[in-house]
C-alpha cells in the first residue's frame, strides 16, 4: 500500500500546557458521557508482545501497555450505542456507502485550544467517523488507508492519539481505548497487506492543525496519571 507523505508545517510558539489528571477533568468528563450510554440502553514500536507468553489470539499489544484490571478481561462489544436505532447515523454511514460498523461509541475529542468536545466515534471497515452527538452533524470521515499509527502512552490513561499524515491528527479519550486500537489494526489488517503502527510512549507528538504542533506528556503519580499537553 502507497502511504501518504505528510507536507505539515510545525509553529514553534511557548504557552502554559494543558494539564488533565487522570482522575479530573478528562476522566470526570468521560465518565458522564458513559452514564449517558448506560441509561439510555451502555519510545516507538510495532506492535510486538514483549512477553513470551503472551499468545497471537490476545490483544496484539498485550504485555507492552501497563493496563487496567477492569480491561484486561473486558469482552468487546463493537457497538456501544446501538446505531440502528439513530437514524441520523445510519444515513451519514448509507451516505457514504459503508454498511459494517465495527466499532460506536462516544468519546471525548481534543481541540486545538485544548477543548473536551463529546463525540460519536464510528469504525468501519473502511473509515472512521467524528459526529457531533447534539447536532446530528458528521464531523470528519477519515479513510483507514490515510491512518499513519496510534500513539499511546505505556500508562493506564484513556489517551489515544490519531495520526494522519494528509490531514490534521486527533488526540482521543476513552475508556474503551484498547478495544479501539484492536479495532482499527484488525480493520486494516483484514482490508490490506498494511500493518498499522502503534506506538508507546510516555510522550508524544501530534497535529492538532495543519500549523499547531503539540506535545502530551504522561507522568505516573500517586492515584493514577496526570497528563499535560503542550503546544510546541
Amino acid at each position: 500500500m502507497i502511504r501518504f507523505q505528510s507536507q505539515r508545517r510545525v509553529q514553534i510558539d511557548d504557552a502554559q500546557p494543558t494539564v488533565y489528571d487522570h482522575d479530573d477533568a478528562a476522566s470526570e468528563t468521560l465518565e458522564n458521557v458513559e452514564d449517558e450510554y448506560d441509561q439510555g440502553r451502555q519510545g516507538s514500536r510495532k506492535l510486538r508482545p514483549s512477553d513470551s507468553n503472551v499468545t497471537e489470539d490476545q490483544e496484539p499489544f498485550m504485555g507492552v501497555k501497563v493496563r487496567r484490571n477492569a480491561s484486561r478481561f473486558r469482552d468487546y462489544t463493537g457497538d456501544y450505542i446501538d446505531v440502528p436505532s439513530r437514524p441520523y447515523l445510519t444515513k451519514i454511514l448509507d451516505k457514504q456507502g459503508d454498511k459494517k460498523v465495527l466499532f460506536a461509541d462516544k468519546v471525548l475529542k481534543f481541540t486545538g485550544s485544548g477543548k473536551m468536545k463529546r463525540r460519536i466515534l464510528l469504525i468501519t471497515d473502511f473509515a472512521i467517523y467524528v459526529v457531533d452527538p447534539e447536532t446530528a452533524v458528521l464531523k470528519r470521515r477519515i479513510a483507514l488507508a490515510a491512518v499513519e499509527k496510534l500513539c499511546l502512552s505505556e500508562l493506564s490513561d484513556n489517551f489515544f492519539a490519531i495520526i494522519i499524515p494528509t490531514e490534521y491528527d486527533m488526540l482521543m479519550a476513552s475508556t474503551r481505548k484498547t478495544e479501539i486500537v484492536t479495532v482499527l489494526v484488525e480493520a486494516l489488517k483484514s482490508t490490506s497487506d498494511y500493518e498499522l503502527e502503534v506506538e508507546f510512549s510516555n510522550s508524544f507528538e501530534y497535529h492538532a492543525a495543519a500549523d499547531l504542533v503539540k506535545e502530551v506528556q504522561f507522568d505516573e503519580v500517586e492515584g493514577g496519571v496526570k497528563t499535560r499537553i503542550v503546544r510546541k
